[in-house]
């Protein structure tokens, strides 16, 4: 007799349907799987035939054909266990055909029968949202117990969490009744989306956290530049604070790459707050951009919506660090293995850090550097022009003084909360101007089901992103504008990047004050961030 299951595997980060198809013919006993299937998916039929026994039930003891469909794509994960058992004891008449076509089955079998969690269950249960505009029947997926709370941020199909073997046949024969997963997107939201730092912590550092604004408002790339100790970590750490809220499709495309990896626990399903990412400098491009035999996310994509954070930027492999650069322009990174090819997303915003000099104290007062000008030029050269190009601002972050380190003083720096209303107010203008009406208060609509394909659309736009045409219409500048860009350009020798960078700049920072126009002192600030074009090292 032969059964069909529809079931869902994952390509990247993506999943896509799968039709197991058993049949059980009189012939010699054993088991064959077609379709392409890797070591491990032969494997489950072991898994599956020990997990029926154990579990109190035959396995068929004739012939058994396994065919995964589509045949063409190369299947990877253990995830085909559970659909295969419930496949083998349908081909046997043990459970009604009716009921299988109703739910989508993923899970791994233990030995004894339990149900493992698998990976990418939100991109599972967006596929089986997608997939119900074709098939009226289906109703949801019937997942792994651990897997469900995350499954259920997808709100318009029934997540039926099974934990045993004996648990998913006594549902599908109607002996069982299993309510379905609720979605706790409310309580998610209140429990988890706040952070342990605030801006208020950092002392003194008043023009890094003006630059810091300024990044947060559109979206730039920085470079703080400082000798050790001087707070370029402490600050990186707490850019996420003073960013606007995740939108809902946001927090889906981040959750999505994490549970490709298996980094969703149960208890936090879903990714509330944005992403922070701090790579050590050993890391390999692979490790960065992603990579593998099957290709699976780097530290770029893991930041994606978020913030990566490299520090002692020019310890990085000149490899790693040039392979950031297409990603930066492009915001995706695609990946080609010779059996599969996949693109993941990496819309991050890049934090660097870096030393002045080799030892670190150049320019410090206090201590004594001995690197001299061709040591320093080589240690800066570590990191390329192009590189530095796709960098927006570079700012200096010298070591703080005792008056402001003192538990004695009495100056206090803004809260995340207060310079997130200047991010804000900024970004709302950024969103009128391209043609969007997205909300980034605190009490943005979350009304919209998180599956539905209008959510997922929405793209944010920022001042970082701008094309060229739009620095054009956007970015114009006044005669007194027009001689003093052309004067920095001239004296600092910038490239044509760097000036499209400083006109976005100087438009976020017009944004921040409010104003239509582009001012002089806006353009002088956004010059003002360009060190590294600056006779900085001499």
């Amino acid at each position: 007799m032969l059964a069909r299951i529809d079931t869902l595997a994952l390509s990247g980060i993506d999943a896509y349907a799968v039709e197991v198809e058993v049949d059980i013919t009189y012939g010699e006993a054993g088991t064959t799987i077609v379709g392409l299937p890797s070591p491990v998916v032969k494997e489950s039929t072991q898994r599956v035939q020990r997990a029926l026994e154990n579990s109190g039930y035959t396995p068929p003891g004739n012939s058994v054909l396994i065919n995964l469909a589509p045949a063409e794509i190369h299947k990877q994960a253990a995830s085909f266990d559970l659909p295969i058992a419930v496949g083998l004891m349908a081909a046997m008449g043990q459970i009604p055909f009716d009921k299988l076509s109703e739910y989508m089955i993923v899970g791994e079998l233990a030995l004894d029968g339990s149900v493992r969690p698998v990976r990418g269950a939100l991109s599972m249960a967006l596929m089986c949202h997608a997939l119900q505009a074709e098939k009226s029947e289906l109703r949801g997926i019937i997942i792994p117990a651990e897997n469900a709370s995350e499954a259920a941020v997808v709100e318009s199909i029934e997540v039926i969490p099974v934990s045993s073997l004996t648990q998913t046949f006594g549902f599908l024969l109607g002996d069982l009744e299993i309510s379905p997963a609720p979605s706790r997107l409310d309580e998610l939201y209140a429990n988890f989306s706040h952070y342990d730092v605030d801006f208020s912590d950092v002392r003194g550092q008043e023009m890094a956290k003006r630059a810091m604004t300024v990044a947060a408002a559109g979206a730039h790339n920085m470079l703080m530049i400082g000798p050790p100790g001087s707070g370029k970590t402490m600050l990186a750490k707490r850019l996420s604070t003073i960013l606007p809220d995740l939108l809902p499709q946001e927090s889906v495309e981040t959750t999505r790459i994490y549970s490709s990896m298996g980094k969703i626990s149960s208890r936090n399903p879903l990714i509330v707050t944005r992403p922070f990412r701090s790579p050590h400098h050993t890391i390999s491009d692979a490790g960065m951009v992603g990579g593998g035999t099957v290709p699976i996310p780097g530290e770029i994509s893991l930041a994606h919506n978020g913030v990566l954070f490299l520090d002692e930027l020019p310890e990085f492999s000149r490899r790693t660090l040039e392979v950031l650069r297409q990603p930066l322009e492009d915001r995706e990174v695609t990946i080609s293995r010779a059996q599969c090819r996949a693109t993941f997303p990496s819309d991050f915003m890049l934090i660097a850090a870096m030393n002045p000099c080799p030892c670190g104290y150049r320019g410090d007062l206090r201590r004594t550097c001995n690197c001299s000008v061709p040591v320093v030029e080589r240690y800066v050269s570590k990191i390329s022009g192009p590189l530095l190009d796709r960098i927006d601002i570079h700012v200096e972050v010298p070591a703080v003084p005792f008056d402001e380190l003192s538990v004695h003083a009495t100056h206090k720096g803004a809260s995340s909360s207060e310079i997130r209303r200047e991010v804000l107010a900024a970004r709302r203008i950024q969103a009128a101007r391209f043609g969007y009406s997205l909300d980034f208060s605190d009490e943005h609509e979350r009304g919209k089901k998180l599956g539905d394909e209008e959510s997922r659309r929405v793209q944010a736009r920022y001042n970082a992103q701008m094309t060229t045409r739009q620095i054009r219409e956007f970015c114009q500048l006044d005669r007194a504008g027009i001689l003093q860009m052309r004067a920095a350009m001239n004296q600092f020798g910038l490239s044509a990047r760097a000036h499209d960078k400083i006109l976005r700049i100087a438009r976020t920072i017009a944004d921040l004050d409010a104003s239509e126009m582009i001012l002089p002192e806006h353009l002088a600030e956004a010059i003002n961030y360009r060190v590294l074009d600056r006779s900085f090292w001499t």
